[in-house]
C-alpha cells in the first residue's frame, strides 16, 4: 500500500515492524506492515467509525487495513459489505482531508448497490460543489464509479461544468470519469462534445491528454469525424506530450484506414508524423518513429525514423534505449537492410547492463549482420545466455535460425551453439524452440544433416520431455535411413526402448521399423531388436512390434509389392481422422471388409453445435446422440438409393450448400453440387416458408447455355412441398469424363400454388401455376479438387516424380495485401493449405504457401506457391506443381492463368 495513501500514518507500532536483526550474523528480515491481520478482527475495529468523537488516526488505520484486505482478494459477504459501507458513510462528518480521501477510496472499492448509493449521493454531490478542489475532484471520480444511468442525468450539469473548470485536477477528474462512463452510457457522454472540445484546447497537459482521449472515444465509430479531428489537431494546437502521443496513434490509424497512397510517396498526415520525430519529448519521437516503421513506406520515408531510433540508442535512460532497440528489432524482421547503419551502435549495446536490451541488440544484429561477423556474434552470445530468461533465449534461438538460413555456410558454428544450449538448463518451450530450429536447418541445409542428427541423438539420451523425444524419434525415422551411415543411429534409438516411458518406447519401435523398411542391410538386425520388443510390458509397444515384424517379414500381405507395404506403414496418412471415425461408425460388419480407400479425403470444417438451454434435459428421442456421419457418405447413400443415379459410380465430391435466395423470402432454396467422374448432380434443397400455401409439381428449370460442356441428362421434380417441410429436387448433367468442365447455370423455380386453410390444414383443389427466379451459380475448377492434407509436405513432395513438376510465373496485379493474394489463389484452386502456410506474417514482402489435394480421377496434387511484392502492392507468384499425372499439373496452371 503506497505511503501517500494514508498520509504517512502507516508507521505505527501495531501495524508495522521495523527492519531488525536477530543477531549480527543474521540477514535483514523485512516485515509487512499488514502481517497477520485478519478480516474478523478488522471488522471489529471498524466499529470505531460509530464513535461520537472520531479518532482520525485510528479510523485511517482501520480503512487502510480494509483496503488492503480488498486488494488482496478477500471477499466480504453482502451483510459485511453493507455494514462496512454504512459505517464508512459516517466518516463524512470529519473534515480531515486525509481521512476524506480514504473514505472516497473505500466507497469505490465497495461498489455499493443502487439502493445504498442514494445514501452517499447527497454527501458526494455536496463535495462536488465544495470550495476544496481536492474534494471536488475525488467526489466526481467516486460518483461516476458508483452511479447508474438514472442518477447520471441528475449530475450531468455538474460534470459538464467540471470539464471546463479552471482547476486542471477537477477538469481531468471529470474527463477520466467520462471515459469510464462512455462504456455504459455512450449517448449521455456524447452530449458533452462541446465541453470536451474546449478541454482539448486547454493549456494544462493532463487536461488536454484526457480531453483528446474522451473526444476520440465519443467519435470512434464515425470515421469521417475522427479524420476531421485528427486533421484539425495536426496543425499544431497540441502542446501536451501525452496528447501528442495519442494524436500520433490516431493519425496512423486514419492513414491505415484511408490507405490513400500516391506514387510520389506523399500521404495524408505523413508530414505531421515526420515532424513529430523532432519533438523535444523522447516518448513522442519514439512513438512517431514506431508508427512510421509499421507503415508500408519507401526507404526514403523510413530513413528519418531509423535515424531518430539510432540517436536514442545512445540515451542514458535504459527505458529509452530499450524502446529504440525493440523497434529496430521489429524493423529488422522485414527490412534488415534499413537497419544496417545502426550496427555500430547496436554492437555497443551488446554489453549493456540491462540484459533485455543486450538480447534485443544481439538478435537485431543477427538479422542485419554480414557473414564475416557471425563468429564474433556467436562468441558474445554464449557469454550471457545463462543470465537471461527463457523467453529472451527463445528470441535469440529464432534469430540464429534465421541467420543460418541466410548464411548456410556458417551452419557448423550455429549447430554447435544450439547443441550446447540443449545441454543447459531450460524449460520446455526453450528446448522445443532449439529442437525446431535444428530440424529446420537439417531440412533446409543438406550439408547440416549428419551433424544435426547426431546432436539430436545426443539430446534424447538425457531429454526429460516426452513430446520432444517422440518428435525427434519421428524425424530421425524420416531422415536417418537416407543418411550416409544409418547404422550409427540405431544405438540411440534402441536405448529409448530400454530406458524410456511407454510413449517414447512406442515411438522408438516405429523408428526402428522405418530403418528396417528403408535400409535392407540393417533389416536382419532390426528384426532382432523388434523381437525383443515383443516382451515389453506395454500393449502399444508389443502391438507395434508385432505389426512391423509381420508386415516387413512378408507374413501379412498388404498391396501387391514391398513398396505398398512401406507406403502403408510409413506413408503420409491422408485420411482425416474425423472422416475415418464417421465411416467406421457407419460400417456394418459383413463378409465384405472395410475399405479405407472409400473414406472421403476432403477436409471439412465442423458445424457449430447448437447451444442447449441450461438446466434443460434433452427429449427422450434425443437422449442418445446418433453417430456422426461423413457428409460425403451420407450423400453417397442418398444418391445411390435413386435408381437413375445408381450407375453414376463413386461420388467424388459434394460441395457446401450455396444459397440461391435471399434470407426472409417466401421460398428458401440452396444448391449442393455433387461431382462424379462423368456426371454432375445438382441437388436443390427447397423450403416453403408461407403457411397459407401448398406447392405442387415443383421443379427447377436450369438453363445451361453458358455451360457448353454440360448436357442435361435427367430431372427429378418434387411432387409436393408443404409449409416448413424441406424437399429436394435433382437435376443431373452429363460431362466429359474426368474433365474439370465449368460454366454458369441459370435457375428458375416453377410450381403450382394452392391456397391452404390454416385452421383445417386442407388445400384448395384448384391451383395457379407460378414461378420464382433463383440466383445464378457457377461450377468452378475448385469443385473438382478435394481438400486433402498431408502430414509431411516435404516428404510427400520428394516422393513424387520430379519429372512431373510444372513451373511457371504469374503477375497477380495490384492487391490489398500479400495475405489477400494468397487467399485468392487458395480459393481458386480449392486445395488444402499445409503446415499453417496459409497465414502470412504481418508486413511480410514474400511468402511461401504449400497446398495439397486430390484432383478428379483420384490424382494426388501438390503445389508450392512463392509470392512476392514486385512494386507498390503489385504481387508476383511462382507456382510449382507436382502430381501423379503430369497432365493434371498443366491443368492446374491453366486454372491459375484463367482465374
Amino acid at each position: 500500500m503506497p505511503r501517500s495513501l494514508v498520509g504517512g500514518d502507516l508507521a505505527v507500532p501495531e501495524m508495522a515492524q521495523p527492519y531488525m536483526k536477530k543477531d549480527d550474523d543474521d540477514e535483514d528480515v523485512e516485515y509487512s506492515p499488514f502481517f497477520g491481520i485478519e478480516k474478523g478482527a478488522v471488522l471489529q475495529e471498524a466499529r470505531a467509525f460509530h464513535n461520537p468523537q472520531l479518532d482520525v488516526r485510528r479510523c485511517s488505520q482501520v480503512i487502510t487495513k480494509l483496503l488492503y484486505l480488498l486488494n488482496q482478494g478477500e471477499t466480504f459477504t453482502k451483510v459485511e459489505a453493507t455494514e462496512v459501507f454504512f459505517a464508512v458513510t459516517k466518516l463524512f462528518q470529519s473534515s480531515d482531508a486525509g481521512l476524506r480521501r480514504l473514505v472516497y477510496l473505500m466507497i469505490k472499492e465497495l461498489s455499493p448497490s443502487s439502493d445504498e448509493v442514494i445514501i452517499v449521493t447527497s454527501s458526494l454531490m455536496k463535495d462536488m460543489n465544495s470550495k476544496t478542489d481536492m474534494y471536488r475532484a475525488n467526489a466526481i471520480r467516486v460518483l461516476c464509479r458508483i452511479i447508474d444511468g438514472t442518477l447520471l442525468t441528475q449530475i450531468e450539469r455538474y460534470l459538464k461544468q467540471a470539464i471546463v473548470d479552471k482547476n486542471p485536477v477537477v477538469a481531468s477528474a471529470a474527463l477520466v470519469s467520462g471515459i469510464h462512463l462512455a462504456q455504459a452510457n455512450p449517448e449521455i457522454v456524447k452530449r458533452w462534445s462541446n465541453e470536451v472540445q474546449e478541454a482539448v484546447q486547454s493549456r494544462a497537459p493532463l487536461v488536454q491528454f484526457h480531453g483528446l482521449a474522451l473526444l476520440h472515444q465519443i467519435r470512434q465509430n464515425d470515421r469521417l469525424a475522427v479524420s476531421k479531428l485528427v486533421s484539425s489537431l495536426t496543425r499544431g494546437s497540441v502542446r501536451s506530450p501525452l496528447a501528442q502521443l495519442l494524436l500520433i496513434r490516431y493519425t496512423s490509424q486514419v492513414m491505415r484506414e484511408s490507405s490513400m497512397n500516391t506514387q510520389n510517396g506523399d500521404r495524408p498526415f505523413f508530414d505531421f508524423l515526420e515532424s513529430s520525430l523532432r519533438h523535444k519529448s523522447e516518448m513522442v519521437a519514439l512513438e512517431a518513429a514506431r508508427k512510421i516503421t509499421e507503415m508500408d513506406v519507401t526507404s526514403r520515408e523510413l530513413a528519418p525514423a531509423i535515424t531518430v531510433l539510432q540517436l536514442h540508442l545512445c540515451s542514458s535512460k535504459p527505458v529509452v534505449r530499450f524502446a529504440a532497440v525493440r523497434t529496430l528489432n521489429k524493423v529488422a524482421m522485414t527490412r534488415p537492410l534499413a537497419v544496417t547503419n545502426c550496427n555500430v551502435d547496436l554492437e555497443s549495446l551488446m554489453s549493456d547492463q540491462n540484459r533485455s536490451i543486450a538480447t534485443l541488440a544481439i538478435t537485431t544484429l543477427l538479422k542485419t549482420g554480414n557473414e564475416s561477423s557471425v563468429d564474433r556474434l556467436m562468441k558474445q552470445i554464449t557469454n550471457f545466455m545463462s543470465d537471461i530468461a527463457d523467453e529472451f533465449k527463445i528470441v535469440v534461438v529464432e534469430a540464429i535460425r534465421s541467420l543460418c538460413l541466410k548464411f548456410p555456410l556458417k551452419y557448423r558454428s550455429m549447430l554447435n551453439f544450439l547443441s550446447n544450449s540443449l545441454r543447459e538448463e531450460g524449460g520446455f518451450e526453450y528446448k522445443k524452440a532449439i529442437v525446431d530450429s535444428i530440424v529446420t536447418l537439417i531440412s533446409e541445409i543438406p550439408d547440416a544433416k549428419e551433424i544435426g542428427l547426431l546432436h539430436l541423438c545426443e539430446f534424447i539420451e538425457d531429454c526429460e520431455f516426452t513430446y520432444l523425444s517422440s518428435q525427434i524419434l519421428h524425424f530421425l525415422g524420416n531422415e536417418g535411413p537416407r543418411a550416409s551411415d544409418p547404422s550409427r543411429y540405431i544405438r540411440y534409438i534402441y536405448n529409448r526402448v530400454i530406458l524410456e516411458n511407454a510413449t517414447v518406447r512406442a515411438s522408438a519401435v516405429s523408428t526402428l521399423a522405418k530403418f528396417g523398411a528403408l535400409v535392407d542391410t540393417l533389416k536382419p538386425r532390426i528384426f532382432i531388436l523388434l523381437r525383443r520388443c515383443l516382451f515389453d510390458t506395454e500393449d502399444e509397444v508389443r502391438d507395434r512390434a508385432t505389426l512391423y515384424l509381420q508386415t516387413l517379414g512378408g507374413e501379412v500381405a498388404i498391396g501387391n509389392n514391398e513398396k505398398d507395404a512401406k507406403d502403408f506403414l510409413f506413408g503420409s496418412f491422408d485420411v482425416p481422422l474425423a472422416n475415418l471415425e464417421a465411416s467406421l461408425r457407419t460400417y456394418e460388419p459383413s463378409e465384405k471388409p472395410f475399405d479405407i480407400s472409400l473414406v472421403s479425403r476432403e477436409v471439412r470444417s465442423l458445424p457449430l453445435q447448437e447451444k442447449k438451454a441450461p438446466g434443460k434435459k434433452p427429449p427422450a428421442a434425443a437422449a442418445v446422440s446418433p453417430a456422426p456421419v461423413s457428409p460425403v457418405d451420407a450423400y453417397q447413400k442418398m444418391l445411390s438409393s435413386i435408381p437413375e443415379f445408381s450407375g453414376f459410380g463413386k461420388l467424388f465430391k459434394s460441395s457446401e450448400p450455396m444459397e440461391l435466395t435471399e434470407p426472409e423470402t417466401e421460398y428458401a432454396v440452396n444448391v449442393v453440387k455433387h461431382i462424379y467422374g462423368s456426371y454432375v448432380v445438382l441437388q436443390y434443397n427447397c423450403t416453403n416458408t408461407i403457411e397459407e400455401q401448398l406447392l405442387e409439381d415443383v421443379t427447377v428449370c436450369v438453363d445451361a447455355s453458358d455451360a457448353e460442356e454440360f448436357s442435361e441428362f435427367f430431372s427429378k421434380p418434387l411432387a409436393s412441398l408443404p409449409y416448413n417441410s424441406p424437399g429436394q429436387i435433382f437435376v443431373a448433367f452429363e460431362k466429359p469424363e474426368c474433365v474439370p468442365a465449368t460454366g454458369r447455370f441459370l435457375n428458375l423455380l416453377r410450381f403450382t400454388v394452392k391456397e391452404v386453410d390454416t385452421s383445417t390444414g386442407e388445400a384448395d383443389e384448384d391451383g395457379v401455376e407460378d414461378e420464382y427466379q433463383l440466383e445464378d451459380f457457377e461450377i468452378v475448377p475448385a469443385d473438382y479438387m478435394l481438400r486433402v492434407a498431408v502430414s509431411n509436405f516435404r516428404n510427400a513432395w520428394e516422393n513424387m516424380d520430379p519429372e512431373s513438376e510444372c513451373v511457371d510465373e504469374y503477375g497477380l496485379g495490384v492487391r490489398e495485401s500479400l495475405a489477400e493474394a494468397v487467399g485468392a489463389v487458395i480459393d481458386i484452386l480449392g486445395m488444402q493449405p499445409c503446415e499453417g502456410t496459409e497465414v502470412v506474417p504481418r508486413n511480410a514482402r514474400s511468402h511461401t504457401c504449400l497446398l495439397s489435394g486430390v484432383f478428379i480421377g483420384d490424382v494426388r496434387v501438390l503445389a508450392r506457391l512463392s509470392f512476392g511484392l514486385s512494386g507498390p502492392n503489385e504481387v508476383a507468384m511462382k507456382l510449382a506443381v507436382r502430381s501423379d499425372d503430369p497432365e493434371v499439373g498443366v491443368k492446374i496452371h491453366e486454372i491459375v492463368a484463367s482465374g
